[in-house]
């Protein structure tokens, strides 16, 4: 699934090195602090999600209370999670086969695999093309990974390996920018085969390469959930959050307002009325 066996083992040794550290400057005190002010200078009207890739043969007490679902693509849970729910999945109710695949759950059917499934629904007009997406997409190493839990990240009762946000592109955007700033402009860089969004685009390359990743969705999530014409997906380690939120809150001193209040564009247009 990788583009070679060193790749995955490079980026899942990147992975394990970060895995569960404490958010940067956020402690669990301050989590539901942190998940307001993202929602609230983002303008968001859905929550942002808390993700955990549980690790296999563990029990994990944390996330007793999370109801358990069956038959759920990994989209649909995040949907769900992002309208309030805290939910987990065991990797025999994944009922998506390729972000199944993307997790290490279940190898990808040969359908899917020789790119045949994406000719029969209508993604690429070529089998040789959808075979070179399933060859390319990042994956987790086959029983990495025991289970997914996902709530609000308000209601997150550990620091999250990933979070991922749903929402209008303008919001996303000053979330981009913020993860520039932190970055001390080097130019942002997305990652996406407009396929897998939320698994691979906005979950597993966020956590394994942990860096922000962000897409325009993808036929199977904008399929199967809610997500709306007018929204998008993006992701980014939850070791980020506690910087990513310091840096919107600079960027809501002034920028964000400014732009949003479209002096510019009513300025031309009260000039346009007067013509």
């Amino acid at each position: 699934m990788m583009g070679s066996e060193e790749n995955t083992a490079e980026r899942c040794a990147l992975s394990s090195t970060h895995r569960h550290l404490p958010p940067e400057g956020v402690g669990m005190s301050s989590m539901p602090t942190a998940a307001r002010r993202l929602k609230e200078i983002l303008g968001l009207e859905t929550e942002p999600v808390a993700v955990f890739l549980l690790p296999p043969g563990q029990a994990n007490p944390a996330f007793d209370s999370f109801g358990k679902v069956v038959g759920h693509r990994y989209c649909q849970l995040l949907m769900r999670a992002r309208h309030g729910a805290s939910l987990r999945l065991e990797p025999a109710e994944l009922a998506c086969p390729a972000a199944s695949a993307a997790f290490g759950f279940k190898p990808l059917p040969e359908g899917l695999a020789t790119g045949k499934g994406l000719v029969g629904f209508g993604i690429v007009a070529e089998a040789s093309t959808g075979k070179a997406i399933f060859d390319g997409m990042p994956s987790l190493p086959s029983g990495s990974v025991g289970g997914i839990a996902v709530c609000p990240l308000s209601a997150a009762p550990a620091p999250p390996d990933v979070v991922v946000v749903e929402g209008p592109p303008e919001s996303l955007m000053w979330l981009v920018l913020a993860d520039l700033n932190m970055a001390g402009g080097r130019r942002r860089r997305a990652d996406t085969a407009v396929l897998q969004a939320t698994c691979v685009d906005a979950t597993i390359i966020p956590h394994v390469e942990q860096r922000m990743n962000f897409s325009l969705g993808c036929y199977g999530c904008r399929e199967a959930t809610d997500l709306g014409s007018n929204e998008t997906v993006l992701g980014f380690p939850g070791s980020a959050l506690g910087g990513l939120v310091a840096a919107l809150e600079q960027l809501n001193a002034k920028a964000i307002g400014r732009s949003r209040a479209k002096a510019a564009f009513n300025h031309l247009k009260g000039k346009k009325e007067q013509t």
